[in-house]
């Protein structure tokens, strides 16, 4: 079995800078173990599965190396570009997805994505989460998907140091700041999922958004990840839903070869 592969950094202008996602292009669903144990082999944060259904839409599955997760934004992204650099569609293309109907649609070099805002609330810091993170304070702390820790500046975003060992029994962990460079930046954690620190993760920027738009008093966002490669998101709050934009850049294709009897 020979399945197509691309490598593909998104959230960039440029290759090895953004967030790099594995996108295999699929003619019928492979097992969920196989998916798994691909994606672990790939060890990119990303690697996403894509299917044309029936109904001119694509199917669309999303596995970091150690779990299959509900929502990523650059591997939407990269899937995107893949399928528009491959004139399998134009103009806009629609992922179904454990998620719902995802849509992109392509402006010029950037991909906007229409995603599910997830609105975060106030909590208290949950026990050993900023020990975890290495900081004695923090502005606040919010929950939807994600935690959330608003610390004061870029210059201390930058200065965070997990130990990632602690920060495991918190699933996804996003610190952020208004920016120096941006409205507002961030990183993002998720040590328990096979991927210490993300470069650049679209789906934290379901909750950033609301979060930002609402102390900002703004409807839209230049957002800045401020991992060591660094990424770029475009960000417009709806209401309900998020609208995510920034631009890819492919690095690499091949083919992968699986041997006789995987499914």
């Amino acid at each position: 079995m020979n399945i197509p592969i691309f490598q593909v950094d998104a959230f960039a202008d440029q290759v090895l800078r953004g967030n790099p996602a594995a996108v295999c292009l699929l003619e019928d669903w492979l097992t969920d173990s196989v998916m798994q144990q691909m994606a672990a082999e790939h060890n990119q944060a990303e690697t996403v599965f894509v299917r044309k259904e029936g109904n001119g839409k694509f199917g669309l599955r999303w596995f970091t190396p150690g779990v299959e997760v509900d929502l990523c934004g650059h591997a939407t992204l990269a899937a995107a570009f893949v399928l528009f650099n491959e004139g399998a569609v134009n103009g806009s293309v629609t992922f179904d997805t454990r998620s719902g109907s995802l849509t992109v649609q392509k402006v010029g070099d950037l991909f906007i994505m229409d995603f599910p805002a997830m609105v975060p609330e106030p909590c208290a810091p949950p026990d050993g989460l900023l020990d975890a993170l290495n900081i004695t304070h923090c502005s606040k702390v919010l929950k939807a998907r994600d935690h959330v820790v608003v610390l004061e500046s870029q210059q201390a975003v930058l200065g965070v140091t997990p130990d990632m060992q602690q920060l495991q029994k918190f699933d996804w962990v996003v610190v952020t700041a208004p920016g120096d460079v941006a409205d507002c930046v961030s990183r993002f954690f998720a040590p328990g999922a096979g991927v210490p620190e993300d470069p650049v993760t679209g789906s934290a920027h379901c909750t950033l958004a609301p979060y930002w738009c609402e102390e900002l008093g703004k409807r839209t966002l230049h957002a800045r990840q401020i991992s060591s490669r660094g990424g770029e998101i475009f960000c417009e709050y709806q209401g309900d839903r998020v609208k995510l934009a920034g631009q890819a850049v492919l690095y690499s294709k091949g083919t992968i070869y699986l041997s006789g009897g995987v499914e």
